[in-house]
C-alpha cells in the first residue's frame, strides 16, 4: 500500500511518501531560492509529494535567518526554478507558507515588530545574526491587523501558485503563528478571537476559508501539531485540546481540502484518529521529531488504515531515493544533524544515491 497511487487534490501521487517541510536555511539574507535549492528538491523528486521548508508570507513572518520568502518578485522567479526542477523530474510539490508570529526576533526581520496573537513571549532565547537574544514580547494584533495577516496568506499562496507549485500547505502547528492562535497559553484574547475552543479555531479557520476561496480547495492542505507544546505552546489539557481541534477540523472538512496532515507522536491514537475520521479526506501524519519514522512503521500506518500517506523528514534530508530504498529493502544513508541547518551542499545535495 505504502508504494501504491494515490488521489491528493488533483494530483496523482506514485506513491504515499511525502517529504516533510524541513527548514534548511539555505536561502541567503535576502530569502530568495537559488541552484542549490533546486537541486537539493530535484534530488527528491521520487517522493509522492514533496512539501517546502517553511516559506515566510510576510517580512516580519520570518522565524529564521537564511530562511525562504514568498513575497518579492525575486523570491517568486527563485521558487519558479525549484519547481520546475521538480517537475521536470516528474515530481509534485506544495509550498508550505509558514508565519512564524512570535518565534522570531527583529535582528531576523530586518527591525519588523514582532506579532502574535497576545503579547505574550515565549521563555528563552532564539538564534539571530547577532548571537542568541532573548525572545521579544510580541505585538498583540488588533482586529483590523487580522486582515492584512489574513491576506499576506492568500497573497503568498497566489505567489506559490505563480512560482509553479502544485499547492500551498498551511503551517499551522509547531508553535508559529496560526498554532498560537489555537493554543490557550499563547492566546489569551478576551475577543472573538479567544477565550473559547470556538474562538481560538477562528482565524485559522477564516484563514484556510480565504485561501480556498483564492486559489481552489484542492490545491490547500493544513498541517497541525495537537498536543505538541513546542516553542512555549502548551496543550497538555486533554479535555481542552480535543474540544480546539475538534471544532478545528469539523469547520474545515467541508472545504474538501486537498489533504490534512497530523503531526503527533501517537498517529494511531484515539485523538489523532478521531481527527482523521471528522476530516474524511486525504489525512497525513507524520510521527513527530523524537523518533525517526522507519520503513516498518510508515508501511504499517498505511497497510493498517491509520493514513493515507506518511509524512518523513530525516529519511528523506538523507536519502534522495528513499521511496526506491524502502520499496526495494535497500540499506540507509544516515543524516548528519550538524548539517541540517547552514548555507552549502554538505548534508544538502551530497548524500548519494543507492548505487546499482
Amino acid at each position: 500500500m505504502l508504494f501504491s497511487p494515490l488521489t491528493l487534490g488533483e494530483l496523482e501521487l506514485p506513491n504515499r511518501l511525502v517529504m516533510a517541510p524541513l527548514t534548511r536555511t539555505r536561502s541567503g539574507q535576502d530569502g530568495v531560492p537559488g541552484p542549490l535549492m533546486a537541486e537539493h528538491y530535484r534530488q527528491r523528486a521520487s517522493l509522492g509529494l514533496i512539501v517546502s521548508e517553511g516559506t515566510w508570507p510576510a517580512h516580519n513572518g520570518q522565524s529564521y535567518a537564511g530562511q525562504p520568502g514568498i513575497v518579492t518578485e525575486e523570491q517568486v522567479a527563485g521558487w519558479r526554478t525549484v519547481t520546475d526542477a521538480v517537475h521536470a523530474e516528474g515530481g509534485r510539490i506544495f509550498a508550505q507558507i509558514m508565519h512564524g508570529g512570535r518565534v522570531s526576533h527583529p535582528d531576523i526581520t530586518g527591525g519588523r515588530e514582532i506579532v502574535a496573537p497576545s503579547a505574550v513571549a515565549i521563555e528563552g532565547e532564539v538564534h539571530t545574526p547577532n548571537g542568541k537574544q532573548a525572545y521579544p514580547v510580541p505585538h498583540a494584533l488588533t482586529n483590523d491587523e487580522l486582515s492584512v495577516v489574513m491576506q499576506e496568506f492568500v497573497t503568498a499562496s497566489r505567489n506559490a501558485i505563480d512560482a509553479g507549485f502544485d499547492g500551498v500547505e498551511l503551517h499551522s502547528a509547531n508553535g508559529y503563528l496560526l498554532h498560537e492562535f489555537l493554543a490557550p497559553n499563547s492566546n489569551v484574547r478576551t475577543d472573538s478571537y479567544g477565550g473559547s475552543p470556538e474562538n481560538r479555531a477562528r482565524f485559522v479557520i477564516e484563514t484556510v476559508n480565504a485561501v480556498v476561496a483564492a486559489i481552489g480547495a484542492s490545491r490547500v492542505g493544513i498541517r497541525i501539531s495537537p498536543e505538541n507544546s513546542i516553542q512555549g505552546i502548551s496543550e497538555e489539557n486533554a479535555a481542552e485540546v480535543r474540544a480546539t481541534y475538534e471544532v478545528l477540523v469539523d469547520s474545515i472538512a467541508p472545504l474538501n481540502l486537498a489533504y490534512l496532515s497530523v503531526l503527533h507522536a501517537e498517529p494511531t491514537g484515539a485523538l489523532v484518529q478521531d481527527l482523521r475520521s471528522r476530516f474524511n479526506g486525504t489525512f497525513l501524519v507524520n510521527s513527530g521529531f523524537s523518533v525517526v519514522t522507519s520503513r516498518d512503521e510508515a508501511l504499517a500506518l498505511v497497510t493498517d488504515g491509520h493514513a493515507d500517506a506518511v509524512v518523513v523528514g530525516r529519511p528523506a534530508i538523507a536519502n534522495p531515493d528513499l521511496a526506491r530504498r524502502w520499496k526495494e529493502g535497500l540499506p540507509l544513508n544516515e543524516a548528519d544533524p550538524t548539517t541540517f541547518y547552514g548555507a552549502g551542499a554538505a548534508g544538502y545535495t551530497d548524500y548519494p544515491f543507492f548505487a546499482n
